[in-house]
């Protein structure tokens, strides 16, 4: 008799990437069009997380609030994969770099709230905004994102749950992976580790020796470059 899959206490037992926790975090890339791009969160609607998969959250609202620790980025497997408007992180020590490198570029960032719209077995996906206020240009901005953290299957089922691939989406359209845009996204994120020497981003370096594969390209970011639309 085969045991059924168990799904999080309050999820749904969906998969969506292998369940070989060795491969690095390219191969756990979540990918997704929305109608609208609009992704202003409503509390009230929010799918229920079990309380490890909360604190994980949590962990990281903290870090795009500016309260990085090395406890939470630990939050990352060291192969992980940090994919937004202006970075690719592809490994742990970069991705250390970035959090870490928020207050110099930043004077405050505040969450206005997140709601979760995909709990699924290895997928957590929840719609964020933030409130950046710029340091040295007196502007504040507002972003609505999708948040997607693709879990790693070996901490799934633990008090600590670790995430292989993070990506933030703003738009409607996911990213294509290719061109100038993204070479730029990659070569900010191998730089600006270079500049950091405070001791938890120290605490990372060996991270940067993590397996990794070349990123894909889709070519596009619609449903043409492997990105469905989905109602999120």
């Amino acid at each position: 008799m085969t045991t059924p899959s168990i799904p999080p206490p309050t999820g749904s037992s969906k998969r969506h990437f292998t369940a070989d926790g060795s491969l690095p975090g390219e191969h756990f890339e979540a990918r997704q069009t929305h109608a609208t791009g609009d992704y202003t969160p409503d509390a009230a609607k929010s799918l229920p997380l079990s309380p490890a998969r909360r604190r994980l959250v949590e962990d990281v609202v903290a870090l795009y609030e500016m309260r990085p620790s090395v406890e939470r980025v630990r939050r990352y497997t060291p192969d992980c994969v940090y994919n937004d408007q202006f970075v690719y992180a592809n490994d742990r020590y970069k991705m250390a770099g970035q959090w870490f490198a928020l207050p110099k570029l930043f004077k405050s960032a505040r969450s206005h709230g997140y709601q979760v719209v995909t709990n699924d077995r290895d997928l957590i996906q929840f719609r964020h905004e933030e409130e950046w206020t710029f340091k040295i240009i007196p502007k504040t901005a507002v972003i609505n994102a999708l948040v997607s953290l693709s879990l790693d299957p070996d901490t799934v089922d633990t008090d600590f749950i670790r995430i292989k691939y993070h990506k933030d989406q703003a738009n409607d359209k996911d990213y294509s992976n290719e061109g100038l845009g993204a070479s730029f996204k990659k070569w900010q994120a191998d730089n600006v580790v270079k500049w950091m020497d405070s001791p938890e981003v120290k605490a990372f370096e060996a991270d940067k020796d993590a397996a990794k594969i070349e990123r894909q390209g889709y070519g596009r970011g619609d449903a043409k470059g492997f990105a469905p639309l989905k109602d999120l």
